[in-house]
């Protein structure tokens, strides 16, 4: 199927779209922030999953909700546009795109911690470069790729979390993390950057086939699948390790099977883990040149982004831009800076997407869901580190004042 020359082709069906969803989500959760929220969190850090998962069934529903009035590549920056006004939409753009490239940085990264830790930003960089080609062949290689990675990745944890919980736990003790109400937050706002993956379903909605009936049943199928398995690894990791020593690892599966006495497993662990963040960072790449593509369209980027490859039919420019930034990120950033940074955009992203799906006539029901988003969204992005939220805010502020001053206008 070939479309207008400046419009993209819809070859995603419902199989490709849950694992572009899915993928995503388990490489940024299991393998990079369970520490970190473990760390913030303590003993109920399954509480804090449990929030977090909350906020994102309701960003989900609202996200799907607005997915059927629209479906077209760019995800909230089109429904903010749409439904608040082109400001609205700018300033959803503008979070999406910085905050996803920031995540893009992260799975590059972790893929070059876990595969050659001593040469971690070059095999990063590498895997950028493979990904963006991978990309530029077609949405559907992607999604093949994707569903590869995901059924691969799926059986070796859940492997592991069999391995684990078949051998004695940890030895009981005192844990030496707190758990305060802010902790549990924090670390919800954490595991919140793990559960933004549906997003890029949202974003390829112009490439989906039949995007009323599957943007939804895919987002539902994707959340239900990855809050289930973070779960039962949470569970396993902290039956394994025990809070202290879950908190401190930066490798929590590789430290949970060694303690589980399965060391030989470990190097099929660590391929996993570099192959679920590579999946993770093919999907990034999908979203965030999707909506590059939709602002370049409106004039808010470069239109000279918004060229469709006409053999491909994706957004060539667009993708190799989006590249460029997430290589020159990865050569600059921190990772765990980084994990905050994206989670306080994505939260900022889905706040307007939540305040769009209020203005849709709906059941009080769904009202009070989008109401409950929002509400979840602005409290774990206030709740994140202080530094990095200043920072985010600064460039966020930057983002809309640009529009403001371009425009002259908001609304």
């Amino acid at each position: 199927m070939t479309g207008s020359p400046g419009r993209l082709d819809r070859r995603l069906g419902p199989t490709g779209a849950v694992a572009v969803g899915a993928s995503a989500m388990i490489g940024s959760g299991l393998f990079v922030v369970l520490g970190p929220a473990v760390a913030a969190a303590g003993d109920a850090v399954l509480l804090a999953l449990a929030i977090a998962a909350l906020v994102a069934g309701c960003n989900a529903h609202s996200t799907a909700r607005l997915a059927r009035l629209h479906p077209v590549s760019g995800g909230t920056y089109v429904y903010g546009r749409e439904r608040l006004g082109p400001g609205w939409g700018h300033l959803a753009g503008w979070a999406f795109v910085i905050g996803k490239i920031s995540s893009c940085a992260v799975m590059a990264l972790a893929v070059g911690t876990y595969a050659w830790p001593e040469h971690q930003r070059p095999v990063a960089l590498a895997v950028v470069a493979l990904v963006t080609l991978v990309n530029l062949r077609g949405v559907e290689k992607s999604a093949v790729a994707g569903i590869a990675i995901l059924g691969l990745v799926l059986a070796v944890v859940l492997t592991s979390v069999v391995l684990m919980l078949g051998a004695p736990g940890a030895v009981a003790r005192p844990a030496e993390v707190g758990t305060d109400a802010r902790g549990v937050l924090q670390a919800a706002g954490l595991l919140f950057f793990a559960f933004a993956g549906y997003a890029r379903l949202a974003t390829l909605g112009e490439e989906v086939r039949d995007p009323v009936r599957t943007i939804p049943l895919a987002i539902a199928v994707a959340v239900v699948l990855v809050v289930a398995v973070y779960a039962v690894c949470t569970v396993a990791l902290l039956h394994a390790l025990g809070t202290d020593r879950l908190a401190a690892s930066a490798r929590p599966f590789v430290t949970g099977l060694r303690a589980a006495g399965h060391g030989d497993a470990v190097p099929v662990v660590i391929g996993a883990a570099a192959l679920a963040a590579a999946g993770a960072l093919l999907s990034l790449v999908l979203g965030v040149s999707r909506t590059v593509l939709a602002m370049a369209r409106d004039g808010h980027l470069p239109r000279r982004l918004a060229a469709v490859d006409p053999r491909h039919r994706v957004p060539r420019a667009a993708e190799i831009a989006v590249a460029v930034v997430v290589a020159t990120t990865v050569l600059l950033g921190d990772l765990a800076t980084s994990v905050a940074f994206s989670s306080f955009c994505v939260l900022v992203y889905y706040a307007v997407a939540n305040c769009a799906a209020l203005t849709i006539p709906s059941s009080p029901v769904s009202r009070v869901v989008a109401g409950t988003g929002l509400a979840g969204c602005v409290v774990l992005a206030a709740l994140l580190p202080w530094t990095t939220a200043v920072v985010a805010l600064v460039v966020l502020a930057t983002g809309a004042a640009s529009f403001r001053v371009r425009t002259g206008a908001w609304t």
